[in-house]
């Protein structure tokens, strides 16, 4: 893993973090929307379709895709790909920019209504730049997870890197909560959200952090390979067959 951002990034890190701090789903929200009602608004990332199950992507900015076009977001471009794929399900969007693990996990319940079979989490990234503890981080993603399959939902689990500002015995805590949590969960597991894309400066928009549109097209092909597995196709009645 290509960790080049954690070492020259740090300011612009600090910078975004503040800047984003207010919630904000997709570019077109209204500046006076709720953080649900944003969420609400660009849930979907296809067309609607009240029969299809649902992969809902909770996570912060980086899931919103702050500074793209709505179509650009990873979950967009998932939507995209499930449907080139022949599967059929509804991607929801439920990033809010700025949100941590606790936000996220404050939405849970409004985020998984619905026909849920997949929750895709992507949260953290605002907790390391804050420098929040690492426990309330674990607690907030275990409550996500536990949630999530006391509900029947397969869950995939992305991982964080938080910069080396606040120490290296927190950079290396907060790394090794999310591998600790897939294994004591037993969820699909991605070490690396940002894999391929951080500190890369083409690949990124003007602030350094957040993936551009080129950026956004390598997250969704890492996803996507977690995420595939655990797909199933429906048959002509609209019924699962099962794996």
């Amino acid at each position: 893993m290509d960790r080049l951002f954690l070492r020259v990034l740090v300011p612009s890190l600090l910078v975004c973090c503040a800047a984003c701090g207010q919630p904000d789903v997709a570019r077109t929200s209204a500046p006076e929307e709720s953080a649900s009602t944003s969420v609400a608004r660009a849930s979907s990332t296809g067309p609607a379709n009240a029969n299809a199950p649902r992969i809902v992507f909770l996570g912060d900015s980086l899931t919103a895709g702050y500074g793209l076009d709505q179509d650009e977001s990873v979950p967009a471009l998932i939507q995209k790909r499930l449907q080139d794929a022949g599967y059929s399900y509804e991607v929801v969007n439920a990033g809010v920019s700025g949100d941590t693990s606790a936000g996220g996990l404050s939405r849970l319940d409004w985020s998984l209504a619905g026909d849920v079979k997949i929750l895709v989490i992507e949260l953290g990234a605002n907790d390391g730049l804050r420098g929040l503890p690492v426990k309330e981080l674990k607690r907030n993603l275990t409550e996500i997870i536990t949630r999530a399959q006391a509900k029947g939902i397969k869950v995939i689990l992305t991982g964080m890197e938080a910069p080396p500002n606040f120490g290296a015995a927190y950079t290396s805590e907060f790394r090794e909560v999310y591998g600790q949590l897939a294994r004591e969960h037993d969820v699909a597991f991605v070490p690396f959200y940002l894999e391929g894309v951080a500190g890369i400066p083409s690949l990124n928009i003007a602030d350094g952090i957040h993936p551009n549109a080129e950026g956004s097209l390598i997250v969704e092909k890492t996803i996507w390979s977690a995420l595939e597995p655990l797909l199933v196709r429906r048959t002509a009645g609209g019924k699962n067959p099962g794996r």
